[in-house]
């Protein structure tokens, strides 16, 4: 196709323009290399430069503390459901997790098989719409940890600031929002997101880990399974993803260009209040998902009032342009996913398609 169409998948997503067309480029011989990047040693000087550049575009970008360490693993979130407990629940055996959706039900499951877990709050009964107030949160000063997921991909809920937990280290799921704003990263124990939203394509997982729990990690663990493992080899245990990195080390480059993470998000903000003024101006023919209070920058779920209606717009949608709008097969309904490297203009024609659907379908 000569035209790009406009990519509202829930990921693997949008990547910046800029970044893919490099990438096309290098994908046939990297400069001074004679080499294509999908060919090169993880051992190569090269290759260390890479990495080397995609970890310090994410300290950069952050603000991560030194006495953080970041790795690039595989087996994205899901994974990170099992390393989590195995490295961390280690001290009393139990920890806190509050539910919101799907993921967060899909990471208590694999930490119920380490130890106890004690589910300090959750927003299921009413379909997973808001995010638990402070208020709501029954937390054990005991616990080992305390482990929340920042962003709703499914649901479109997302949390505005992280919960409050004492002393109790923090651990989160940020895939679905990872670098789309930024985080005082002192705040948190552990951050683990998938890379396939905001960052790079799919395989690639970033584990940011406050240096001290790396402690908790057991000798005994499954070599790979272990943080402490992967702290001391610098991610390359094993072979880590290269084009992954590679691509990382691109988006963060990118993301500095463009004025770094809070000009990203004065514009995350801007692109989905246009999505969203939409919706509530519609007068009922588009029903948001999320309640107001706990919507997301980054997934904006809807539905109209009939899936008669949802389907043909669907339809007619993607014969325009705009592609990935059905929602999740366990909810059904839409959902735009409107990640960093989403384009304005892509969020104001879906827009202009919406009213002019409305008008020809009343």
């Amino acid at each position: 196709m000569e035209k790009r169409i406009y990519n509202f998948s829930a990921g693997p997503a949008v990547l910046p323009e800029e970044v893919l067309l490099e990438a096309q480029k290098d994908l046939y011989a990297l400069p001074g290399v004679g080499m294509s990047i999908l060919e090169i040693s993880h051992r190569s000087k090269t290759f260390d430069k890479i990495h080397q550049g995609a970890e310090e575009g994410i300290r950069k970008l952050l603000g991560v503390p030194d006495n953080y360490s970041i790795f690039f693993l595989q087996g994205g979130a899901t994974l990170q459901f099992s390393m989590v407990p195995l490295n961390l629940m280690t001290v009393n055996k139990k920890a806190d997790y509050i539910v919101t959706g799907v993921w967060s039900k899909k990471a208590v499951k694999e930490a119920k098989r380490v130890g106890t877990v004690n589910i300090a709050a959750s927003t299921e009964e009413g379909g997973f719409k808001r995010i638990p107030t402070q208020a709501e949160l029954k937390l054990d000063p005991t616990a080992d940890y305390v482990h929340f997921t920042s962003n709703n991909t499914i649901y479109g809920t997302e949390w505005k600031t992280e919960p409050e937990v004492g002393n109790v280290p923090l651990v989160c799921d940020a895939s679905s929002d990872f670098m789309h704003k930024k985080l005082d990263v002192s705040k948190y124990a552990l951050i683990y997101a998938g890379a396939q939203k905001n960052l790079g394509p799919s395989g690639v997982t970033v584990v940011i880990i406050r240096k001290d729990l790396l402690e908790r990690s057991s000798d005994d663990l499954h070599t790979y399974l272990n943080y402490k493992i992967h702290a001391e080899n610098n991610s390359l245990y094993n072979t880590p993803t290269v084009f992954g990195i590679y691509i990382i080390n691109l988006v963060t480059k990118w993301l500095l260009n463009m004025g770094g993470l809070d000009e990203m998000y004065k514009r995350n903000v801007e692109k989905a209040k246009i999505l969203y003024d939409c919706i509530d101006n519609s007068n009922g023919y588009y029903i948001g998902h999320a309640e107001k209070d706990s919507r997301s920058l980054m997934n904006v779920t809807f539905n109209l009032r009939t899936p008669e209606l949802e389907k043909k717009l669907i339809e007619e949608a993607t014969a325009a342009g705009f592609d990935g709008l059905k929602g999740h097969r366990s909810v059904g309904g839409l959902r735009a996913s409107i990640y960093n490297a989403f384009p304005k203009k892509g969020v104001e024609d879906l827009v202009a398609f919406m009213e002019d659907f409305r008008k020809r379908n009343p």
